[in-house]
């Protein structure tokens, strides 16, 4: 198990898993992220949430954890990497009412700056019902259930400039994240 004092406990967030042909069976995933030398690795609903123990800092468990997916499963990996308190502050901080009736509470998670910055300068152009603010690294958004795809933010994400960078989770999905 190693010395768990210099251990960090991380939420791994995989990008595009069981979306676009990529079906990973998440005992798999933890399989190979535990012979990648990350202990304590447990998967998170279905949808490619793992939290996992490491040493260093998130961006090299991030790029520890993609080489370990792609020499698994021979995919093009995008993992996004936070330590848990990073978590929790950001699930915090949603800046709307996050449980509102036939909405949806979301939180996208986006490593590049540049294209942060992008997402943002979206919400000029926020749909009926939507709203989109920028947080920490994230931008949070909130959606009528029935028209998430259609959205101004559901439209962008599906574009392929997007998928190294950003991961899209549910704040409920955070709440168990967290737990």
């Amino acid at each position: 198990m190693g010395n768990l004092a210099n251990m960090t406990r991380y939420a791994a967030f995989l990008r595009g898993v069981n979306v676009g042909g990529v079906n990973l069976k998440m005992a798999e995933v933890v399989a190979a992220l535990r012979g990648a030398g990350f202990d304590n690795a447990r998967t998170i609903l279905a949808s490619g949430n793992v939290v996992l123990d490491g040493r260093g800092s998130a961006a090299s468990v991030r790029k520890k954890a993609e080489s370990a997916l792609r020499e698994a499963f021979g995919y093009e990996a995008w993992v996004l990497v936070y330590d848990l308190d990073t978590v929790a502050a950001i699930a915090e901080s949603y800046p709307f009412e996050p449980e509102v009736e036939g909405h949806h509470s979301y939180v996208t998670f986006v490593s590049d700056p540049a294209v942060l910055d992008e997402l943002d300068a979206l919400a000029d152009q926020a749909r009926s019902g939507e709203k989109i603010a920028r947080g920490d690294g994230v931008l949070y958004w909130q959606v009528p259930r029935s028209a998430t795809l259609d959205s101004t933010i559901g439209k962008t994400m599906g574009k392929k400039r997007y998928k190294s960078s950003t991961t899209t989770r549910n704040l409920r999905t955070l709440g168990r994240v967290l737990r």
